[in-house]
């Protein structure tokens, strides 16, 4: 008796249930309405079964690309990084693989994102989270093709990741020298340096002799750690302010990913953190919020002030929802449950939503200043 076939992809999430997980955080992707369908939507909506192994790379990636920056992403970095790559030898499919990695580059974040510097019309126009997605990918196919002795391919896919590591230095290093654009630099050095640990995760799965990647890894590993040329420290200065003044708003914002009436457009979702006041003034003021859920999640941040130690950008987000509206902050304060009203009135609390917008982002560009003066002396 001959045994079925199976999909190459059989022991990984099924191609249904990537679409089903995406509609879940990312609803608003789905409708009907939405006048210019994006090239990542298509293999969201054509929810078929990828014939070949290239189809199904396709389908990760525009998952990716879908729900990386909302509230619950969809768990196919690790496929799309490495575990694909390594499945197949077949060249034509790699190349295929590559193509369409290289073409994500052209995609829209204005439809998925919220955080991003540039206009957003196109990733490679654009510096944000994505841009690491997109650096870990092409790493992945690069170290395949070193395996395979693919040279061509493995030569455009180092030349892709030297170009966008050129690009985004030099973007950070343009704010870092501008006086008052502090905050900006602050978001930059915030996405470089989750770029540059995007890229080491891309570099992890390389498997063969390390003969194989020694210059590769020399070229683009650890670089948010080494100073290596021709990035002459900028992104050690970029990683400096991190870890300094941000590291701590590097989480996982847990306590709003059960908060479904977040997922109901792209304009609820977080923008960089810690920079929240803005997006607080939106839960304070969207007409697709109700007061109890304005509760809801004005009770999910005061928790996640005290679960999460040392963040700011939460306090920055009860600030701006206060200032916005007033009146609809006072009723979802009323309707919270017992225990976070007490830690809302609580002194510590209270002193750190007293803290004004223009105070803290100016401790921010302060420490910007510091750290320009220092290296920059006149």
């Amino acid at each position: 008796m001959l045994l079925p076939e199976l999909s190459p992809w059989h022991d990984w999430i099924a191609p249904h249930t990537i679409v089903e997980l995406a509609r879940n955080t990312a609803p608003f992707l789905f409708r009907q309405d939405i006048d210019t369908p994006q090239p990542f939507l298509q293999p969201l909506w054509n929810a078929t079964e990828p014939a070949d192994l290239a189809g199904y790379f396709s389908l990760c990636v525009a998952a990716h690309h879908a729900t990386v920056a909302t509230f619950v992403p969809t768990d196919v970095d690790t496929k799309i990084r490495g575990l694909i790559w390594r499945r197949t030898r077949d060249r034509e499919e790699l190349h295929a693989m590559c193509e369409y990695a290289f073409g994500w580059a052209d995609w829209d974040l204005r439809p998925v994102s919220r955080r991003y510097l540039g206009n957003g019309n196109k990733l490679s126009d654009t510096v944000s989270g994505h841009n690491g997605e997109w650096l870990s990918v092409i790493a992945g196919a690069h170290g395949r093709l070193l395996v395979l002795d693919d040279r061509e391919y493995s030569e455009k896919t180092a030349a892709a990741i030297d170009a966008e590591l050129a690009r985004e230095a030099s973007v950070f290093l343009a704010s870092f020298r501008t006086p008052g654009s502090e905050v900006e630099t602050m978001k930059l050095a915030a996405s470089l340096t989750h770029n540059l640990g995007d890229l080491d995760q891309g570099i992890s799965f390389w498997e063969g002799k390390a003969a194989l990647f020694a210059e590769s890894k020399q070229r683009f590993g650890r670089l948010a750690h080494e100073n290596r040329a021709p990035y002459s420290g900028i992104f050690q200065i970029a990683a400096r302010l991190y870890r300094d003044s941000l590291a701590s708003e590097g989480h996982r914002h847990y306590p709003l990913r059960p908060i479904k009436c977040l997922r109901q457009s792209v304009d609820l979702l977080l923008p960089q953190g810690p920079f929240f006041d803005e997006w607080g003034g939106v839960i304070g003021t969207s007409p697709l919020l109700t007061t109890p859920d304005r509760v809801e999640i004005l009770d999910a941040l005061v928790k996640g002030c005290k679960k999460v130690p040392n963040q700011s950008g939460y306090f920055r987000a009860i600030v701006g929802f206060a200032e916005a509206a007033p009146r609809a902050f006072s009723d979802a304060a009323d309707r919270m449950p017992g225990s976070s009203k007490k830690e809302l009135r609580e002194a510590s609390f209270q002193k750190q939503i007293a803290i004004s917008r223009q105070s803290f982002e100016s401790s921010m560009k302060k420490r910007v200043q510091a750290l320009r003066t220092a290296l920059y002396p006149r």
